[in-house]
């Protein structure tokens, strides 16, 4: 009967994937759909399309053979068929791996997978469907089901299916499928690391993803490197490979100049080590490290330390060496810009930002803030229960925000604790937090009082103001997505403004100043941050009337000592008047927008060709840093280089150490200046944070509370933190407060007053 039907053409729709679906055609005989060769036109009345890829690929067995089709898409069709089997095998092999490694405690669907079917919309009928271990209901790359799938779903259906919704279920559990490789693969990587003690920030690194992307593109037979090839040809090529690309930033410094930073530290057995690293704004380098555990306090033995790298470096390529701001650095120092009168030396400025921050919190009123809130901090970063009531409140935020010191945290943490005030305030007052016992807690009653103190918070809010370009200053200084020196004289300048406008009566503001003018004393007498101002294209033409004399002393000083030949400097002093005019290029509408939008040494670069030898010299003095901190150092041995007696082996340290520092800071060139978000209490932050999270006591019975297990993951949610500005950007426009080139000397005042009413 059904054959008297007429078979109706149907529409291949473009969700059919397979190759094969382009070589045939499809007709509706009654209920029963039946599939057309196009070259031969034989008729298959079952089997479905992979029948018909057999047929064309001649392959023997179910179907007959096709003696009319192209060899090219005969060709085709075996490879595909092949494919197939190749990834039938290896998902078999995959789904054992599973059942033997990681079995299901339960062997049922997800219940809150089937939940959310349910919202969507999906009526289940009776128990849920079990993932058996070998099931076949695992999507293939072709997005097609496999045959034997089907047939047990058709078998099956009624008592675990969907109703007409049979595909849906074959999709979900297929994504519960891959969400079980996935989870397989996960722990696996998991137990790797936790094998070999790395942290789990080692997921934060840019080469992780590539590593697990060559590892799948190798399929199921690749062969993991052995001890003796990571030890031998993978790091001698690595080793190649950073020091071709250290070569490519040597061709930058002859072009854009570059500073040499000294970065010491002391290791946990005692040791004090010195970093040797070389920046131009293509990125930093890292060249050697040095045990000076028993020179450190030798003027002497640094000044040879940094000659040898600076000449190795090349003098005529430096323009500063950086270091921090000790005694004996700074003999050092002296003695080497006398031996290469070139070039400058320079303490680090984030070193300087950390000692003003530090001596800020030692304020007696602020620290007893700093004190209160940590309170609060320690109370909820010691007990899950409330941290996890806390970051519900908080839309996923933290309350401890990790700054770039430990200085720094206190500060960064309670302008955090600022910006999530509101709720807080909501968290304490809510039924949650009262029906808690920690409420009834002396620690809890005592953090409901201090969240609803308004005295404390207004303390916050002017402790946040008087800090915050600090803090600003402090980002600049370290990020790599500018150079600093154009920035690093208008960001402190920014810093002293906002301290007088908050408190301004003189004897008041000025407490914050002298701790400033303190610290800071050495760098406001350094030229290159006085020239690194005065070359700014968007500060300088923001400034009305005279530049300050200081500005100007610098500039000068800088022609004269980073460009030898006299004939040059007089060039430079005749191009400036260019440059204070606004003549040729400068006066371009363009130049004029670019002042805002390109960074200062692009400025120069692209209109600055009417004033070569000057344009040659900005660039080179905006094209530095101001700091000497390179990146982290956890997990790099580099004590062990010191400490190893066998010398072959000591050399190939040194070039793991080599290998690993330049990898990480090739990572910093062009990232965003945030940093990875990391857990506050993760043991990668702790050294930070430590003040603001440790608890009094190790005690682990309080109502179960310190139960890691129980913690729901903190999220990277700004939604609530505002805004986050281009530092460079929030200094703006306008320095008009000689007190604050004066640095609030009473002389210079009446000096400066004098100018201006003869001006």
């Amino acid at each position: 009967m059904a054959s008297g039907l007429v078979m109706e053409p149907v529409p291949i729709t473009s969700q059919k994937h397979d190759p094969a679906w382009k070589h045939c055609q499809m007709f509706k005989n009654g209920e029963r759909v039946q599939l057309k060769c196009i070259y031969c036109s034989k008729l298959f009345k079952g089997g479905g399309i992979h029948r018909i890829k057999e047929h064309l690929a001649g392959q023997k067995g179910n179907a007959s053979t096709c003696l009319l089709v192209p060899p090219d898409v005969r060709a085709l069709m075996q490879q595909s068929l092949d494919g197939v089997v190749v990834k039938k095998r290896n998902r078999q092999k995959l789904d054992e791996e599973i059942t033997n490694i990681t079995p299901s405690p339960h062997g049922e669907v997800d219940s809150l997978a089937l939940h959310s079917d349910v919202s969507n919309g999906i009526q289940l009928i009776g128990a849920p469907v079990t993932l058996e271990p070998n099931s076949e209901l695992l999507v293939n790359q072709e997005g097609m089901t496999s045959e034997r799938s089907l047939d047990r779903r058709k078998r099956g259906r009624g008592k675990h299916s969907f109703s007409s919704h049979g595909a849906f279920g074959v999709t979900n559990s297929a994504a519960l499928g891959s969400r079980k490789v996935n989870n397989y693969v996960h722990e696996a990587i998991g137990r790797f690391l936790y094998d070999i003690g790395a942290p789990p920030d080692a997921a934060n690194s840019a080469y992780f993803q590539p590593m697990i992307d060559a590892i799948a593109s190798g399929g199921s037979g690749v062969e993991p490197p052995t001890y003796h090839d990571l030890r031998s040809w993978i790091l001698k090529n690595s080793v190649e490979e950073v020091r071709n690309n250290t070569d490519k930033y040597r061709a930058m410094w002859g072009r854009t100049g570059c500073s040499v930073l000294v970065d010491q530290w002391n290791t946990e057995s005692g040791k004090v080590l010195l970093s040797f690293l070389v920046y131009c704004p293509e990125g930093t380098v890292f060249l050697e490290s040095v045990d000076a555990s028993d020179i450190i306090n030798s003027s002497d033995a640094l000044y040879g330390l940094l000659r040898r790298v600076v000449e190795d470096v090349g003098v005529k390529d430096v323009l500063q060496v950086i270091t921090s701001n000790e005694e004996q650095y700074m003999v050092a120092g002296r003695r080497l810009t006398d031996t290469f009168p070139t070039l400058y030396w320079t303490p680090c400025a984030a070193r300087c930002l950390d000692l003003i921050l530090e001596d800020f919190g030692s304020i007696e009123w602020i620290n007893a803030v700093i004190k209160q809130a940590r309170s609060l901090t320690k109370f909820v970063y010691n007990h899950s229960v409330v941290l996890n009531m806390v970051r519900r409140s908080t839309f996923g935020n933290d309350i401890v925000e990790p700054g770039v010191t430990r200085y720094a945290t206190n500060f960064t943490t309670l302008k955090r604790l600022v910006d999530l005030k509101h709720c807080l305030q909501v968290m304490v007052t809510s039924q949650e937090w009262m029906d808690s016992p920690y409420s009834k807690e002396p620690e809890g009653l005592e953090m409901l009082d201090l969240i609803s103190n308004q005295s404390f918070w207004s303390s916050c809010v002017l402790i946040v103001r008087l800090t915050n370009p600090l803090l600003r200053v402090l980002r600049m200084v370290g990020s790599e997505k500018r150079p600093a020196m154009g920035y690093i004289y208008a960001g402190m300048y920014r810093a002293k403004e906002t301290i007088k406008k908050e408190l301004v009566k003189r004897e008041e503001y000025m407490v914050y100043w002298n701790i400033i003018d303190q610290r800071w004393e050495q760098l406001w007498h350094f030229p290159l941050h006085a020239a690194g101002f005065y070359l700014n294209p968007k500060i300088f033409y923001s400034i009305e009337g005279d530049m300050h004399g200081d500005i100007l002393s610098g500039m000068f000083d800088c022609i004269e000592r980073l460009v030898p030949d006299t004939k040059v400097q007089d060039k430079i002093i005749k191009e400036l008047n260019f440059y204070k005019s606004a003549a040729g290029d400068f006066r371009r509408k363009m130049a004029i927008r670019a002042r805002d939008t390109l960074l200062p040494a692009e400025w120069w670069s692209t209109y600055g060709g009417g004033c070569p030898n000057l344009a040659r010299l900005a660039i080179h003095i905006l094209s530095q840093t101001c700091c000497s901190i390179g990146c982290r150092q956890n997990q790099i041995p580099f004590e062990k280089v010191h400490n190893i007696r066998n010398s072959l082996e000591r050399q190939r340290l040194s070039d793991l150490v080599f290998v690993q520092y330049n990898l990480r800071l090739r990572q910093m060139v062009g990232k965003n200046t945030e940093q990875d978000f990391m857990d506050p209490i993760s043991f990668d932050s702790i050294s930070i944070i430590e003040d603001w999270v440790s608890g009094k006591d190790m005690c682990l019975e309080d109502h179960g509370s310190s139960d890691w297990m129980t913690l729901d993951s903190p999220s990277a949610s700004t939604m609530l933190l505002g805004p986050s500005n281009d530092d460079a950007e929030e200094l703006g426009s306008g320095f008009y407060d000689y007190e604050i080139f004066g640095r609030g000397k009473d002389s210079e005042e009446e000096n400066v007053e004098d100018n201006v009413e003869n001006h």
